[in-house]
């Protein structure tokens, strides 16, 4: 259930882009909370993804397309620190999703490591990719303004 994010990653058209709105969904309950808080709760959802992808793999194959905790993490880093908005939130979510399809700067070949590692980590980097990118696009365009 963890793996597949709810059974998100039972859809049967784009389970990685259920799993990501998913992710969506989840952030925004959560946008609000101390970031520290939102930290913990990003590092907690990598290692138990990696765990819960190592076990899933065993049945379903290497990166499945049923594991999508993997992209619920990517979600959440592409949105921690950027301002709580539909569209802010839309931007990033369309941000992750071309990162994560594209896999630049390493994030392919991190698909290597073994078990769990290689689902979590490429998109991991995606969502790392995605929020540098949503950080400089809120402050060079001045989007104060589509906050909430």
């Amino acid at each position: 259930m963890l793996a597949s994010a709810g059974f998100a990653g039972y859809c049967p058209i784009a389970p990685g882009t259920s799993g990501s709105l998913v992710g969506l969904v989840l952030w925004w309950f959560g946008a609000d909370l101390n970031i520290w808080l939102q930290l913990s709760f990003i590092v907690t959802l990598f290692f138990l993804g990696v765990w819960a992808a190592t076990l899933a793999e065993k049945d379903w194959g290497h990166d499945a397309g049923k594991i999508v905790i993997d992209e619920v993490l990517g979600m959440w880093v592409t949105l921690w620190l950027v301002p709580k908005g539909l569209v802010l939130y839309a931007i990033g979510f369309m941000m992750f999703r071309g990162f994560d399809i594209l896999k630049p700067l390493g994030a392919r070949q991190s698909q290597k490591l073994p078990g769990g590692w290689g689902v979590m980590v490429d998109d991991l980097l995606a969502g790392i990719y995605a929020n540098i990118v949503m950080q400089l696009v809120f402050r060079v365009f001045h989007l104060g303004h589509l906050i909430k």
